[in-house]
């Protein structure tokens, strides 16, 4: 990059400031008669000096008061035409100055995306984020007026100067007489505040670091308690910051206020000055006048020259602060990136490093003339101790990080020169933990297969369709990328298939090899199915249903198990609210937490004549937990289950319970008769046997379901999924679905049998592989949070697998997992790359057993190389290693 920005604002926006410019000069003869009538209008139109009238214009008599209204028209002319450039002036110069911001977003995180690895171990991202975001914000504006604002307002300084020379001299030069003073000091000061400006920016950088540290070892806080600890170090770093803000405050004001002061001198010389000589007769009283209006002028763009020299002093240094932190040594270039062979060709033959060296960032060696040597069709194991190298060699191996020195090949191909499309496609690489994006297991796992766009998508959206259409000219203005993000970017061909449905086959597979089928088939049991988009799946889960349902008739030990949701039955197993229900709310409409705040529940209530009902049993209920859970421990069982009353809640309860009269509940204040009306929809007959849901009130619940759902009004339709034996339920998870009902309270391993009865039923129907791919749609959260470590890391070694490279190079990969699941993973990948490249540096050396070669690897170099029983029985150090 430019280490000017100027140099940078050229080199992108050269034709852009050029018309900026030409718009500039081409408003300054506008200005000057601008300035040039009032004078006219004063002197000949309104004092009719030196002129006789009525005057002739173009074969027109014009008596004084028509010229009067031709001059003021046109002046009122010029002020449109002179508002109307430096409108489309500023409007060009932001469009302009966003061009080249989004270009300069654009290339700063192209620059990260070539960053050397070990960058990462000294830039945060606490630093790098503000960065991009909101330290280069303000050079967007600054970018747009670079060269046009000195111009323009510059020019427009000498359009008023000129015209006051050519009134009077001794005026002209009272107008100007301080702003030498203002030209001297002020820039004198703005370096100062310039200096503290760029220590401003490095402190807040400092706390974006601190917050971003914060946030990711919240749980190291938590488990310590160092909040205080952390509540100090944020208070110095704010304290800090408040005196360089102070200071820059305290500079700023001074400057603004030698502005407004001299500023403000320059009528004092006018009106003494000018009036002396008006007086005198040596001056006209319209001279004076458009003298006066030209210095008003003079004071705006004088301040925006001001303003734009503090705005280019800080622009500039943001800039090359920017760039000095964007220029890493060792940055990759952008061809490394951008190259890709045609064809690209497939890695085979040996690997050969020689000489390889590394030194890490404080200069301690890594690798020190390491050379290594083995056939691709091997399954290599890389052992050694902690310390040892192995993970420098992976890294180097698999093209992360560069040696200082040495060469690196892979049977003809020079690898250290290879562009990324060829390493980042026939290799993959995986460490102790990978990292897994916020978006859902299908888009991780298939994260390594969408390198470039492959195929258009058909978009419907017309909007969507608009705004891609109106910015395809703008990405070619900012130099962005032109790849379409709506496109189908999956390789099939990578991952050995030809369409997504067989991709699908594949991922279940690659997620079985690694032991995660199971977790994501859970994952598919709690999501949603859109029978729309797969009708055939959503027609075997009501197949499975009912299935599902004949076997539990069939089975006395299970019948009692579940019990069905039935349109003329109160479901003993389910809350109150959702009995009313009889459906799954979609959306916040239906929110079960707050049904007794919402309006047409409690029109159906009142209709049902329930509310009295409703009331006492709310009352009924809160005194039975007062009287049961006043003297409990808040982590007593009876919170968990009676779960609708917290122990942070008691207290508002007894507290209601002491003003209230039970025989007087209808006279209840609002707030008090919401909370007792919530109570009976959270109540379930057979778990809590609180006595409180009679059958008489079990059977109006039913009666009033009804109505609820017949005179459902129109705004609502579709707030709610109704329950139907025969249909589908679009808002209920396949699980739900499938059931139908509510596991019965109160038996013994109720869950256990009814799971095993689902499963026996998904595996009759052959619906396992379905609700996987379902499962794929499953969102991991920010990190992958919604996963569990092991979760995490087995989806990135399927990411690493599925996209069949030509070599895996795994370093410690399976270290969060037990030794079995280990064995296991590590024997079905070895099966999978049985005619490709395997390097795995183990964490457990005496798996290494199951690979054809060992490299056995200490003090940055190899000691020793062969099959696992030689080197067991030769070398000394390996033994000691694994035992």
């Amino acid at each position: 990059m430019e280490h000017s920005i100027y140099k940078y604002i050229l080199r992108h926006s050269k034709k852009q400031q050029i018309i900026l410019l030409l718009l500039s000069v081409g408003s300054f003869p506008f200005l000057y008669y601008y300035l040039e009538l009032p004078k006219i209008i004063i002197d000949q139109a309104i004092q009719a000096k030196d002129i006789i009238f009525p005057v002739e214009f173009m074969g027109i008599a014009i008596d004084q008061q028509e010229f009067l209204y031709v001059t003021v028209g046109a002046f009122l002319l010029l002020v449109i035409i002179n508002q109307s450039f430096k409108y489309v002036i500023n409007v060009y110069q932001g469009i302009t100055g966003e061009r080249m911001l989004r270009r300069l977003r654009y290339e700063l995180y192209s620059r990260i995306l070539r960053f050397p690895l070990p960058t990462f171990r000294k830039k945060s991202s606490g630093e790098i984020i503000p960065m991009i975001t909101s330290e280069v914000e303000p050079l967007g504006g600054f970018i747009g007026e670079a060269f046009v604002l000195p111009a323009f307002q510059g020019g427009y300084l000498i359009v008023i100067m000129s015209f006051l020379l050519i009134q009077n001299v001794h005026m002209a030069l009272a107008a100007i007489a301080l702003y030498p003073l203002q030209a001297y000091f002020i820039p004198k000061m703005q370096r100062v505040v310039n200096q503290l400006g760029k220590e401003r920016v490095k402190r807040v950088r400092v706390l974006s670091d601190k917050i971003g540290e914060t946030v990711a070892g919240i749980q190291e806080i938590h488990v310590h308690d160092t909040s205080n600890l952390l509540r100090a170090d944020f208070t110095n770093q704010l304290g800090r910051i408040y005196y360089v803000r102070y200071r820059i405050y305290l500079l700023k004001f001074v400057i603004k206020f030698l502005n407004n002061f001299i500023q403000q001198l320059g009528p004092f010389f006018f009106y003494a000055i000018g009036g002396t000589m008006v007086i005198a007769g040596n001056l006209e009283i319209g001279t004076l006048v458009a003298a006066i209006t030209a210095h008003k002028e003079m004071a705006a763009p004088w301040k925006e020259l001001l303003a734009y020299y503090q705005r280019r002093e800080d622009a500039r240094i943001k800039y090359e602060q920017v760039v000095e932190q964007f220029e890493p040594a060792g940055i990759r270039d952008d061809a490394y990136q951008m190259d890709e062979p045609d064809p690209m060709p497939h890695l085979a033959g040996e690997l050969v490093g020689a000489n390889l060296i590394l030194a890490d960032d404080t200069g301690s060696a890594q690798l020190e003339g390491l050379n290594i040597r083995g056939n691709l069709k091997q399954k290599t194991a890389i052992v050694g101790a902690a310390g040892s190298g192995r993970d420098a060699l992976t890294k180097i191996i698999a093209r992360l990080i560069d040696p200082d020195r040495g060469t690196l090949s892979l049977g003809s191909i020079d690898l250290l020169a290879a562009p990324q499309s060829l390493t980042g496609r026939r290799i993959s690489y995986l460490g102790q933990s990978g990292y897994v994006f916020n978006s859902s297991i299908g888009d991780n796992l298939f994260f390594g297969l969408k390198h470039r766009p492959l195929r258009e998508v058909q978009l419907e959206d017309e909007d969507e369709i608009d705004f891609l259409n109106r910015d395809k000219e703008e990405i070619g203005i900012t130099g962005n990328s032109s790849f379409s993000i709506r496109a189908d970017w999956i390789d099939y061909e990578s991952a050995g298939v030809s369409n997504h449905h067989e991709l699908d086959v594949r991922a279940i597979d690659v997620l079985q090899m690694v032991e995660l089928g199971d977790d994501v088939y859970q994952f598919g049991l709690r999501s949603t199915l859109d029978p729309k988009e797969d009708s055939e799946v959503a027609s075997l889960i009501l197949s499975a249903r009912r299935r599902f349902f004949e076997k539990l008739d069939a089975d006395p030990a299970l019948k009692n198990l579940v019990e069905a949701f039935e349109e003329d039955k109160y479901n003993t197993n389910a809350t109150l609210g959702e009995n009313l229900l009889f459906g799954t709310p979609v959306g916040d409409s239906f929110d079960m937490e707050r049904l007794a705040e919402n309006s047409y529940v409690q029109k159906v209530i009142e209709e049902a004549n329930l509310t009295t009902a409703f009331l006492k049993m709310g009352y009924q209920v809160a005194s039975l937990m007062i009287e049961l859970f006043a003297d409990l421990p808040p982590d007593h069982e009876f919170f968990q289950q009676y779960g609708f009353i917290s122990s942070d809640e008691l207290p508002d309860y007894q507290a209601i319970l002491s003003r209230v009269n039970p025989d007087n509940l209808e006279q209840l204040r609002e707030e008090d008769r919401l909370r007792f009306m919530s109570l009976p929809f959270k109540v379930i007959p057979s778990r809590h046997r609180l006595g409180v849901i009679t059958d008489d009130i079990q059977e109006k619940i039913v009666l009033a379901r009804k109505q609820f759902i017949d005179h459902l009004p129109e705004h609502l339709h579709g707030k709610i999924e109704f329950f139907n034996s025969d249909a589908y339920n679009t808002a209920a998870n396949i699980q739900d679905n499938i059931l139908f009902g509510k596991i019965a309270y109160g038996y013994a391993q109720a869950n256990e049998k009814i799971g095993a009865l689902l499963a026996e039923v998904v595996a009759e129907m052959d619906l396992k592989r379905s609700i996987i791919k379902v499962g794929l749609n499953f969102n991991t959260g920010s990190g992958g949070a919604r996963l569990s470590e092991n979760q995490r890391q087995k989806l990135c070694i399927a990411r690493a697998i599925i996209k069949k490279p030509d070599l895996l190079v795994l370093n410690q990969a399976t270290a969060s997992l037990d030794s079995r699941s280990q064995h296991r993973i590590i024997e079905n990948i070895l099966s999978e790359f049985e005619d490709r490249g395997v390097i795995w540096s183990l964490d457990k050396p005496e798996m290494a057993y199951l690979f054809d070669q060992v490299q056995f690897i200490a003090g940055g170099l190899i000691m020793d190389t062969g099959s696992f029983e030689d080197l067991k029985s030769r070398n000394e150090q390996f033994r000691m290693l694994i035992s």
